[in-house]
Parts: C-alpha cells; sequence; structure tokens
C-alpha cells in the first residue's frame, strides 16, 4: 500500500466502524466520489488520498470505515446494488405472471442503470469477476432467492427452459444484460438503454422461455 495512503494514527488491526454509522451527507459524498473517479481512471491509479479530498473528508475517516480500496469500492458497490435489488424484489413479488415478472425485472434493471450509469461501469470496469462473490449482494438469499426461485418454478410450469438449471438461465440472463450495458456506456450511445427494452426483451425472452 502506498505509504501516502496510510494515516499514521490509523492502526491496520483495529476494527472497522461501519459505515452506517457515519453521517448520511458524508456517505453519499463518499459514495459520489468513488463512482467518479474509479469509473473515469483505473483502480491501480486512483489513491485514496484522492477520495478524501473529493469527498472533503479525512483520509482517517476513509480508513476507519473502510480500511482499504478494494473494500471503500465493494461497499459502494454493494449498497447501489442493493438499492437495485430492492426495487426487482418489489416487481418479482407484484406479478404472478412469469413472463411479465421478468418482463418488469428488465425494465427496473434498465431504467435504474440509465439513471446511474456509473454504477454498471463500477461493477464491470473496476471489480474483477472473481471478486463479486464478496459482495453480500451477489449472496442475498432475499434477491437471488426470489429471482431463482421464479426461474425454477416457471421451469416446473413449462414456462421456462428445463434443460439447463435455473442457475445457468439466471446467468444468461445477468450476462446478456451486463455485456449490453457495459458497452452501451463504454461506447458513449447517445439513446437510453430504456429505449431498446423491446428488442432486448424479445431477444432474452427468446432464450429462456420453453421451446
Amino acid at each position: 500500500m502506498n505509504t501516502i495512503d496510510t494515516p499514521k494514527l490509523i492502526e491496520e488491526a483495529a476494527p472497522l466502524a461501519h459505515p452506517k454509522d457515519m453521517r448520511k451527507a458524508t456517505l453519499e459524498r463518499i459514495e459520489k466520489a468513488v463512482l467518479e473517479l474509479f469509473t473515469t481512471r483505473d483502480f491501480n491509479n486512483v489513491a485514496l488520498i484522492e477520495v478524501a479530498r473529493t469527498a472533503n473528508v479525512s483520509l482517517q475517516t476513509i480508513y476507519k470505515y473502510f480500511g482499504s480500496k478494494e473494500q471503500l469500492v465493494a461497499y459502494v458497490l454493494d449498497a447501489t446494488l442493493s438499492r437495485l435489488a430492492h426495487r426487482m424484489i418489489d416487481h418479482l413479488e407484484g406479478i404472478e405472471d412469469y413472463r411479465e415478472r421478468l418482463r418488469k425485472t428488465l425494465w427496473v434493471m434498465l431504467d435504474y442503470f440509465d439513471k446511474h450509469p456509473k454504477v454498471i461501469l463500477l461493477l464491470t470496469v473496476s471489480i474483477p469477476a472473481s471478486q463479486y462473490q464478496d459482495l453480500p449482494v451477489y449472496e442475498s438469499p432475499e434477491l437471488m432467492g426470489a429471482f431463482l426461485g421464479m426461474l425454477k418454478d416457471g421451469q416446473q410450469k413449462g414456462v421456462f427452459n428445463n434443460s439447463v438449471s435455473s442457475k445457468m438461465l439466471l446467468d444468461v440472463f445477468m450476462g446478456v444484460f451486463g455485456r449490453v450495458a457495459q458497452m452501451h456506456f463504454l461506447r458513449k450511445e447517445q439513446h437510453r438503454l430504456i429505449d431498446q427494452f423491446d428488442d432486448l426483451f424479445a431477444i432474452l425472452w427468446g432464450a429462456l422461455k420453453a421451446h
């Protein structure tokens, strides 16, 4: 770790304070700084002191609540994705028709990333796929259980393809969406993701439905 990033008063072994104990305005500034810096620069070229300065907080505060650059980025990503997760769950539970539930879920995701484009870049550019399992939202029984449960039930009722596992169906859905969203923003395309909703859903539905 670069010595310029390490406050002398922080003991590395000291337990971290929980970010939820921070003032909301402070946490929002830190989140905004992370999204700005880590989506425009290479992860290794961003120093924590820059995050602290951009967020107008002390470097000691960053270390007190997050401990490292990796933990800071992971926390911000998990917090932003958790907001999306809650919206997805609402739609999964509110509609009985499987096709319509999947359709609404995709709509929520496209709408969210249109409004928060830096989140998808943080996920796909700053965090290696090997570290996704360290994000609590990816292991959320509430979110993943609801999504996988829908896919499993749909398979049993002959709505979704049952020649593969429900987890593979989920991977196909997330994989297609993730690639489309990532390249949309990297290419700086002027239209919104939601503008391609019907065509994208047709592609995903064709891949997931029973044949």
